[in-house]
């Protein structure tokens, strides 16, 4: 079923919703130039829909939300979208960011602090961004990818798009899967592609100022969002524990399902609001 939000300056925002709303909640923040759809190994799980409320945004600019001009550079905006899902949660939410979907979270942070989080789980995520912001470092996959991958250009933006989505993965997924990826970033307009690096944000002081229980989930070998970021946010947020995927990329929720679930169930226990 599909929700709808208000966000910043009026901003519909799509949300996917499944479960029991009487359950406590898990709110899905996806990264950059995908949608809530990524999270449907999530949405599929059946003790996660017997146990919790699922609520999956696509971010403004992306899958079936609203396309603003402005507002990708700000973290009041991104503050205020992301509280209007909260409001929609109905009561504190474990809150679940994957890659820019972290830094979102932490922007939540940076302007509202813990209010209506019960706790963050942190996915191969960036909680910065900016040159030499180490909880924003990238992994040479995405380095090679930029700038094409933000380029107006078909001839320049498709065969990147498709080489990053193929190594998002550290074993091949499907070719329907990776064609579905490969389409969601393409319908993310190029100026939002783009607009979404035009930031040089710090966070240390977010971070440290964190007081709900986190986790940081990130695979050894993640080429997209280099495993020192997660290093960095765990150095920072009092009492953030750790979970490693070796020998997974990227999408630690698509490339180990069931062992990302257990993990998913086991960080919301307690975070029951």
């Amino acid at each position: 079923m599909i929700a709808g939000v208000v966000g910043a300056g009026g901003a519909a925002l799509a949300v996917r919703v499944a479960g029991d709303p009487a359950r406590p909640p898990i709110v899905f923040v996806h990264g950059w130039a995908q949608s809530g759809a990524v999270w449907a190994n999530q949405f599929a799980d059946p003790d996660l829909l017997r146990e919790h409320y699922l609520l999956a945004v696509d971010l403004r600019g992306h899958g079936s939300s609203d396309i603003p001009d402005d507002g990708y550079d700000n973290p009041a905006v991104w503050a205020e979208d992301l509280a209007a899902v909260l409001r929609l949660a109905g009561s504190p939410a474990t809150v679940v960011g994957w890659s820019y979907g972290g830094l979102v979270i932490t922007d939540y942070v940076r302007e509202r602090g813990c209010a209506e989080l019960a706790g963050i789980v942190l996915v191969g995520a960036l909680t910065e961004i900016g040159k030499n912001r180490p909880g924003g470092a990238i992994g040479s996959l995405m380095r090679d990818a930029i700038p094409g991958a933000l380029s107006e250009d078909p001839a320049l933006a498709l065969p990147t798009v498709a080489t990053l989505t193929a190594g998002m993965t550290a074993e091949p997924a499907s070719g329907g899967e990776t064609q579905r990826r490969i389409g969601a970033t393409l319908s993310v307009p190029p100026r939002v592609r783009k607009a979404l690096f035009k930031r040089d944000t710090g966070s240390a002081d977010v971070l440290s100022g964190i007081t709900v229980p986190t986790l940081v989930a990130h695979g050894t070998e993640d080429r997209v969002v280099d495993p020192a970021a997660a290093a960095y946010a765990l150095g920072k947020i009092p009492g953030a524990t750790a979970r490693w995927f070796p020998g997974v990329g990227h999408l630690p929720f698509a490339e180990r399902v069931d062992e990302f679930n257990r993990t998913l169930r086991e960080a919301a226990v307690g975070r029951k609001g």
